[in-house]
């Protein structure tokens, strides 16, 4: 895509998408990061329910902004952050969606490159934010 037909993107969110935290799934990416925190893995250390790492929201699925068409190589990530409203535990269902929040261009030494910058919600069943997720990717121009 090129640069105009990106930004014409711009504010353009997808649908919300319903994801449901397993405790299966929260035990495998704490064992896959490495994290030995027994709550992680363990419902009487954790209270209750398992509490999810930090960054385990970011394997939920966000849909697709609509008209948005990524190149399949070339993708470079370039930045992630988030925003917490509460702690995520097994069992809670979530709704989230992810919005083109802006597009920008820089000169590098390799050349051109297009900067999209995302924002990632995860509400709950309320409606309440629970992580907000800013993320920024670059795409090459040769691949854009």
């Amino acid at each position: 895509m090129s640069l105009e037909a990106y930004r014409a993107c711009i504010g353009r969110a997808s649908e919300p998408v319903k994801n449901e935290v397993e405790k299966g799934a929260i035990r495998k990416f704490a064992a896959a990061i490495g994290d030995p925190d027994p709550r992680y893995r363990d419902e009487e250390a954790a209270g209750g329910r398992l509490l999810a790492p930090p960054t385990f929201s970011r394997t939920f699925d966000y849909g697709r902004v609509p008209g948005l068409e990524l190149p399949r190589a070339g993708l470079i990530h370039a930045s992630q952050e988030f925003e917490y409203f509460r702690p995520i535990h097994s069992g809670d269902v979530l709704y989230c969606q992810t919005r083109l929040a802006d597009v920008f261009e820089k000169q590098g030494r390799l050349g051109r490159m297009i900067f999209l910058v995302f924002e990632m919600e995860a509400r709950d069943t309320d409606g309440n934010p629970v992580v907000r997720q800013t993320s920024t990717v670059i795409c090459r121009e040769a691949e854009a």
